[in-house]
């Protein structure tokens, strides 16, 4: 996937990190995984420090540990990792100001028993395929959280579109399924070196300017009444 010096500028210099959250944060992603563009560079643009995990495959344990150890303040696990830590070892949260999760549904009792332990911590489902680089949509969830049946996976986050659409690109009413589209900033520039592939999923994006594309996510999602959307599954599931 193609990424700009500009996608990942756009990324770290969005509002949803002016929380004062992000001075130390973890990187434990390897380099070739997006969600590292998040643990490298909002800290640092910002005058931050990142705490580096220790080198090898990380346990919950030892990432409890470095968690601790580090005083991180912010962070990114992946949604298994983040169940497994609140399953094994929620309190190590309790330093944490903000911790981001997703690349699969939430769990929310998950998310309930690490702002149980942990009530002063902000948790966010942060949703977005690496061709919008790293995250499109952010869902905040404080202590007390009324526990969901779902996690949403919330809102675009700055100059980011998220059309909910028909077959044939027609918008849907909120409440209805359909699938997701995403443009605006941190739109990759497509596949490198795969043409075909690029125009399949990046298409013209009739609610943009002229020459705007959108992304095709292949995700099913419905919009709320306040806006919040929701994922249902795949489009070809």
């Amino acid at each position: 996937v193609a990424i700009t010096h500009g996608d990942v500028s756009a990324l770290a210099a969005d509002r949803c990190w002016r929380t004062g959250n992000q001075e130390r944060v973890l990187l434990h992603s390897p380099y070739s995984f997006d969600t590292s563009q998040y643990e490298l560079w909002v800290p640092l643009v910002s005058g931050g420090a990142v705490v580096v995990a220790p080198p090898g495959d990380l346990d919950t344990r030892a990432l409890a540990r470095a968690v601790v150890e580090g005083r991180v303040t912010g962070m990114w696990l992946t949604s298994g990792l983040f169940n497994l830590l609140a399953e094994e070892s929620p309190e190590c949260f309790t330093g944490v100001r903000e911790v981001w999760t997703g690349g699969d549904v939430v769990s929310p009792a998950a998310v309930a028993r690490v702002l149980a332990a942990s009530p002063g911590t902000l948790v966010v489902d942060g949703y977005g395929p690496t061709e919008t680089t790293t995250f499109a949509t952010h869902h905040f969830m404080r202590a007390p959280w009324e526990q969901e049946t779902t996690v949403p996976i919330g809102t675009p986050l700055d100059n980011t579109a998220c059309h909910v659409l028909d077959d044939r690109l027609r918008p849907v009413p909120p409440g209805v399924a359909g699938e997701l589209y995403i443009g605006g900033a941190g739109l990759a520039r497509g596949y490198l070196g795969r043409p075909d592939a690029t125009a399949e999923r990046f298409v013209a994006d009739p609610y943009g300017p002229a020459g705007a594309r959108m992304y095709r996510t292949g995700d099913l999602v419905r919009r709320r009444g306040d806006g919040v959307l929701e994922f249902l599954g795949r489009v070809d599931h």
